[in-house]
């Protein structure tokens, strides 16, 4: 399948789609080793930090983000669906050095006939939902965006 041609809706797929955002909701460590129910073998993964390919290399990232983050967890806002693909608004919600952040973000995910995931593309601002709010660098990283914005119309 290519990236342009979407698989066809099923059934099965809109319900795997549920699970796997029901999944993400309630994702943790003892849950993650059920991701390769919902990515395929060849499956890809794409955010600001990683790129990935692999439910293992998948799993990866989140052991990761587990090993390295207090409490996090996802929260679906909201999700549109069709034909092989599907947007998710999320939160993501975190402890880090003894604060708690909030990360908004969106998901493009490809899914094949079976509502397996092909290709998962993380969309978020690193720049605003973190960097701006870390100690020492969110300083500068706000001077930065301000010195870039287009001024206001007059």
């Amino acid at each position: 399948m290519s990236p342009t041609t979407p698989a066809p809706a099923t059934d099965a797929a809109a319900a795997r789609l549920a699970a796997l955002l029901q999944w993400y909701g309630t994702l943790s460590p003892s849950t993650l080793p059920r991701l390769a129910e919902y990515y395929r073998s060849d499956a890809r993964f794409k955010d600001p930090f990683n790129e990935v390919q692999g439910p293992a290399a998948i799993a990866g990232i989140f052991e990761h983000m587990f090993a390295t983050t207090q409490t996090p967890c996802f929260m679906i806002r909201d999700a549109l669906s069709g034909p092989g693909r599907a947007y998710i608004l999320w939160d993501f919600d975190f402890g880090w050095r003894g604060r708690r952040y909030r990360i908004r973000g969106t998901s493009r995910l490809e899914l094949d006939g079976a509502g397996l995931v092909v290709e998962h593309r993380d969309y978020w601002d690193a720049a605003e939902e973190l960097w701006q709010k870390l100690p020492l660098i969110g300083g500068p990283v706000g001077w930065l965006r301000r010195r870039f914005r287009a001024a206001a119309p007059r």
